[in-house]
């Protein structure tokens, strides 16, 4: 079971474009029928993004991300975790004595207490953690 970390997910979305091994990485999960799951903080890292490019005044590229997330949304409705009092409270653990990378931790905390493994590119954020991890990118 899989916890997808925001730059997996921004990444698919290049579709044949994508990195090639992303790509390999969820042809098979979804061939294994692998549970996939993205956090809240994914959710508000994208909408970050889409607000970034709509407050740059691309609004064309912002529609065309925003049209974006609600499908993925759609496709993650029942799959998106929450943050709960034990994420919350792991979470606070993680962050000392090393308090960088707050959000990363936040998903490092989420993927601890469901068991997770946290597919990302940035596992330099999480080694700390304790958390599994998998990186799909090919160089």
């Amino acid at each position: 079971m899989y916890l997808v970390d925001t730059n997996v997910i921004s990444e698919v979305r290049k579709r044949s474009n994508a990195n090639k091994g992303v790509r390999a990485f969820f042809k098979q999960a979804i061939a294994d029928q692998s549970p996939m799951f993205i956090s809240v903080v994914t959710v508000g890292e994208l909408r970050r993004g889409v607000e970034l490019i709509r407050h740059r005044g691309d609004t064309r590229q912002a529609k065309q991300l925003e049209k974006w997330l609600e499908a993925l949304l759609a496709q993650y409705q029942d799959a998106i975790l929450d943050i709960n009092p034990d994420i919350a409270q792991l979470w606070g653990r993680l962050r000392v004595p090393h308090p960088e990378n707050a959000l990363d931790k936040l998903i490092a905390a989420t993927a601890l207490i469901y068991d997770l493994t946290v597919v990302t590119r940035n596992h330099k954020d999480f080694e700390r953690t304790g958390v599994r991890l998998l990186n799909p990118f090919e160089d």
